[in-house]
């Protein structure tokens, strides 16, 4: 009987790189974690620091420190990431070697409401908490707002966050109980009496072309409010 060596040599070689395999894999997961690389993505000022993520970890369980490869679970961390209300976006690997990076985005304030309840609201339409680290320059909005209803201030501040020319000079925002809004820009002190979302884009494109206009000839210190309620129409009351 004739004796296949090839066949026979395949086998051995098969078996060798399983039994590598499997002893690399028990190695790589018996690896201890190293301590993890944060890394905050986007270009937002830190509302979180490095403290503050890994003091998160620690309060939701989930210490990366002296733990085994093995028994990371990468979805538990980023969830445990997630639940803070600052994080809008989380992202957890592992190297071969046990270095770990974290990946977090930041969600982004478009207003601050300054009611009882003080909050951002996000660019999503959503409250989120205010920071010990930094404030953002967005425009600070009074009046009747509640963190269960705010669709027509997230339209106005998105609209607001867009335009070079409203996120420079929108300082103030006022939402009225029927549901109409005041706002007052940073250079000069009257009122923008806008009314409700009604043709939003037509009323600002409007204001714009008036205010560059009246800038030039120095008419706008001469006006106590604007009134952009009525569509194609920007009427000034004079001081």
């Amino acid at each position: 009987m004739r004796i296949n060596w090839n066949y026979i040599k395949g086998i051995v070689l098969l078996a060798l790189t399983a039994v590598m395999f499997a002893f690399g894999t028990i190695k790589n997961n018996d690896r201890i974690l190293r301590d993890a690389s944060i890394v905050f993505v986007g270009k937002h000022k830190l509302f979180l620091t490095h403290e503050n993520v890994n003091n998160l970890l620690v309060q939701k369980n989930q210490s990366l420190k002296n733990e085994q490869k093995e028994t990371l679970a990468l979805n538990e961390v980023e969830l445990a990431l997630k639940s803070n209300k600052l994080v809008k976006n989380a992202e957890v690997s592992v190297s071969v070697d046990g270095d770990v990076r974290i990946e977090i985005e930041q969600k982004t304030p478009i207003a601050r409401v300054i009611t009882n309840d003080s909050y951002y609201v996000d660019d999503q339409g959503k409250a989120m908490p205010l920071s010990e680290n930094y404030s953002a320059r967005v425009p600070m909005v009074s009046g009747y707002i509640t963190p269960n209803d705010l669709s027509a201030l997230t339209k106005l501040a998105q609209r607001i966050e867009q335009d070079v020319f409203y996120k420079t000079q929108v300082v103030h925002i006022h939402a009225n109980e029927d549901k109409t809004f005041t706002m007052r820009l940073r250079t000069y002190d009257f009122v923008i009496q806008l009314g409700d979302l009604h043709a939003l884009d037509k009323k600002l494109t409007n204001f714009k072309a008036f205010y560059k206009e009246a800038d030039e000839s120095n008419q706008l210190n001469r006006y106590k409010a604007i009134n952009l309620k009525f569509d194609n129409q920007v009427i000034c009351t004079k001081k």
